[in-house]
């Protein structure tokens, strides 16, 4: 009802109910970035693009930064151009030879361009070098590849990834995924309400992040048949 109002108000001060609307939606979306933030940002895209640009102006000028190349070969995986960024990767790997992160974009990148057992093996890679790389993310990554075709993988690499990492609301999500894949419905609707139960037990700092994903849950728990 209070939207109905306010939307009445501004179509009467804005005399056009368009933008009366698009007002509406804009304040709904500046509220949601500074309370919930499920909705993505439409400043970190053109913050990222400005970014990339400069860097390839400063790797034109200066042929061996490497750390440049590393950081815009990482932007361009934000933008899913994985491509790309995998040459930027190719060519550095002598200087990240003992980074854990650097082989796990480096099998991401492979992952994700076609070279599914080879971006594996790279990205176990660097779960041997650090079982903790990029908090356990990486085997959300591989379970998510195997979802739908071998679900006695994904599973694995899910109960590996919780072993580590037990405040994750997006596990939760594709554990229930999973179980819903197979048909095990009630299975899926306990999962899903754990993935929520964790959000609520969560600190105020940590809930940002996962917001998106405990709404997933909470979606898929209400909608499950």
């Amino acid at each position: 009802m209070s939207k109905i109002f306010l939307f009445s108000i501004l179509w009467w001060l804005l005399g056009n109910p368009f933008l009366a609307l698009l007002v509406i939606l804009f304040i709904v979306y500046v509220l949601d970035r500074r309370f919930v933030g499920i909705s993505p940002s439409l400043v970190r895209p053109l913050r990222r693009l400005s970014r990339i640009r400069s860097l390839r102006r400063l790797i034109a000028g200066s042929p061996s930064d490497m750390s440049s190349r590393y950081e815009l070969a990482r932007l361009l995986m934000e933008r899913k151009r994985y491509r790309e960024a995998l040459g930027w990767l190719e060519q550095i790997g002598h200087a990240y030879e003992d980074s854990a992160e650097y082989w796990d974009d480096l099998g991401t990148c492979q992952l994700y361009t076609g070279q599914q057992a080879e971006g594996e093996r790279r990205i176990l890679q660097a779960l041997d070098m650090n079982a903790r790389v990029k908090y356990g993310e990486p085997y959300l990554r591989l379970a998510s590849e195997y979802i739908g075709k071998d679900q006695e993988r994904a599973l694995q690499y899910l109960e590996q990834f919780r072993s580590i990492q037990s405040s994750s609301c997006r596990a939760y999500y594709m554990l229930g995924m999973l179980d819903r894949s197979l048909g095990h419905t009630e299975a899926a609707r306990s999962v899903f309400d754990e993935g929520v139960s964790l959000y609520r037990s969560l600190p105020k700092y940590k809930k940002r992040s996962e917001r998106g994903w405990a709404f997933r849950s909470w979606l898929r728990r209400i909608f499950s048949t």
